[in-house]
């Protein structure tokens, strides 16, 4: 009888010493995706604050195509520290967009793509699209890693009994899988 109880104990202890350490990876990996989402963040937050200094270069010299710009300076009056990060991401993906279509824009007007202000500030958004690409692959690399860990046995008991549950990828919309138009006239 006594050797039935030290393997029920030795049992427990294991499956403790299991639960546990499933515990400590599920936050490690949590704690990993939202340093990843707040280095992508901050990239995000910079395209952000660059979109109005784009777009009044550009208003200038595009006078009759004001919808367009219109619609970025409405998407842009959000306040960006306020927003959940869902939202973030959201607002991001549509901005992705309107910058998409002003950069189409731009190709009408020669003048404009000379300008050395609208270059300079081309040259920035670009570093910053790069920049939020590479902090995308990491970011979506980490959520992969931590979602696993939530759907693959065993490791998805504890994640039940703890109330970790998958999280969303940053993928791209499917107005960003487009190419862009340009036209040269």
């Amino acid at each position: 009888m006594s050797s039935f109880w030290v393997i029920g104990i030795g049992v427990i202890a294991v499956i403790f010493i299991y639960v546990l350490i499933a515990y400590n990876g599920f936050v490690k990996s949590k704690n990993s995706i939202e340093e990843a989402f707040s280095t992508m963040d901050v990239y995000l937050k910079k395209r952000w604050d660059l979109v109005p200094n784009l777009v009044e270069t550009v208003k200038g010299y595009v006078e009759h195509e004001q919808s367009t710009l219109k619609e970025i300076v409405e998407l842009r009056n959000c306040s960006y520290e306020k927003m959940p990060i869902n939202d973030k991401i959201n607002q991001n993906n549509l901005l992705s967009k309107e910058i998409n279509q002003l950069m189409a824009l731009v190709e009408a007007y020669p003048d404009l793509k000379a300008n050395t202000t609208f270059m300079e500030l081309q040259l920035e958004l670009s570093k910053i699209e790069n920049d939020i690409v590479q902090s995308r692959k990491y970011f979506n690399a980490v959520v992969k890693e931590y979602n696993n860990k939530v759907e693959m046995f065993p490791s998805n008991v504890v994640a039940r009994i703890m109330h970790f549950t998958k999280k969303e990828l940053f993928v791209v919309n499917e107005e960003e899988r487009e190419n862009v138009k340009v036209n040269f006239k």
